[in-house]
């Protein structure tokens, strides 16, 4: 006889099914990413899923906004060290990369804009924008938001571009796989020295 399910609160039950989620976009890609899948990862229905979520859509769409919360939540933690002398530029770029290449945020974005399902994209820019206005808040009186803006345009764009063909590209130009990080810091650090 088997063990019943445990049934769990639905925040709890939420949060479990978008943890599988992001391990399988992780293991095996956004492709992978299928209410089927991470209802059997999480031992839950495919109708349970359906509730939480509504369609695959709707689970990319969510998984893209845990990702964003995460990430963005961990870089704001860097770049506050940073600013007060516990960090540095390099750990705020590494952040940034490893969240689009090693978290497959680079690879669940692409997948969703060529399935799609674009909308799913919102929550992600979103957070990132929201990150950027906390930040740009404590940078104003020295050069505003716009050079911020700008800079978190360039870091990102190079750690989406750097998760889907950057260490290619970087070999084929005969540079080393970490030539965008590298890039990514130099413009970061003259960014901060803009400010001081």
């Amino acid at each position: 006889m088997t063990e019943p399910r445990r049934r769990l609160p639905p925040e709890e039950s939420r949060l479990a099914a978008l943890e599988a989620a992001r391990l399988l976009l992780i293991e095996a890609g956004p492709q992978a990413v299928t209410l089927k899948a991470v209802a059997g990862r999480i031992d839950r229905t495919h109708a349970n899923l359906l509730h939480h979520f509504g369609s695959a859509a709707g689970l990319q769409r969510d998984l893209a906004a845990h990702l964003a919360r995460t990430v963005c939540a961990t870089i704001a933690e860097a770049v506050r060290a940073s600013r007060a002398g516990l960090g540095s530029p390099r750990e705020v770029v590494d952040l940034a990369f490893d969240a689009f290449d090693k978290e497959g945020a680079g690879a669940l974005a692409s997948w969703m804009i060529l399935t799609g399902n674009e909308d799913a994209l919102t929550p992600i820019v979103e957070t990132i924008h929201a990150l950027v206005d906390e930040i740009a808040a404590d940078e104003a009186s020295h050069r505003g938001n716009m050079a911020v803006h700008e800079d978190t345009l360039a870091l990102v764009l190079m750690a989406m571009g750097d998760a889907l063909i950057g260490k290619a590209l970087a070999r084929s130009l005969g540079l080393s796989d970490t030539a965008a990080r590298d890039r990514a810091q130099a413009m970061l650090e003259r960014a901060l020295e803009r400010v001081d």
